[in-house]
């Protein structure tokens, strides 16, 4: 039996306490620092239900004892530029890398496993909820390893950009588990299976 290509999933990182700021008017810091753990160990449960090998872009995480990779500073583009091109140099890098936003409450294993196993030298692109942003990306490798991050304001469109100046296919997967980020106070109502929050 052939063996099924290696696929990986990384996942970006800040530090316990750090980000969510623009929930501070819902929770407060011990609410969103509860929170951000949860969707983190729920992001993880189910990437390592579809593919091979979990890694966290960034500090460690307690409870999370995932392999590691460096942030090398510079803001999340630049990490995460410094954190693909380091994977895509390693004697056993994966044929496909799914880089996944940690903070989606209701993504499942099938969710990321659409990612996992598109074609060779398909690139996948998950759109936020209102179609701009990227919640998720299936890279090929080696095809993608020129590949560049744009995350900020319309980042979908970015990256369909550099996949196709790269001569790849870019394909868009949308589902509710991979459209729900938790950004904003109206958002937390996709999160209220995490624990009891009060909005």
């Amino acid at each position: 039996m052939t063996q099924r290509p290696a696929t990986w999933a990384l996942i970006p990182v800040k530090a316990r306490g750090a980000g969510k700021s623009r929930l501070a008017a819902a929770l407060d810091p011990e609410e969103r620092a509860r929170l951000v753990d949860a969707m983190l160990a729920h992001v993880v449960l189910a990437a390592e239900g579809a593919v091979s090998r979990t890694l966290l872009l960034g500090p460690e995480r307690g409870a999370c004892a995932l392999e590691r990779v460096e942030d090398a500073g510079g803001g999340l583009n630049a990490a995460l530029d410094a954190a693909f091109a380091a994977l895509c140099g390693r004697s056993d890098a994966p044929a496909r890398l799914v880089v996944l936003a940690a903070d989606l409450p209701q993504v499942s294993v099938q969710d990321i496993a659409r990612l996992a196993r598109l074609p060779a030298g398909t690139l996948g692109i998950a759109p936020d909820r209102h179609g701009t942003g990227t919640n998720a990306l299936s890279l090929p490798l080696p095809e993608a390893a020129g590949f560049r991050f744009h995350y900020g304001v319309h980042s979908a469109a970015r990256h369909r950009e550099v996949a196709e100046s790269l001569g790849l296919n870019a394909v868009t997967i949308t589902g509710p588990g991979l459209e729900k980020d938790i950004d904003e106070p109206a958002d937390l109502a996709d999160a209220q299976h995490m624990f009891s929050l009060v909005t």
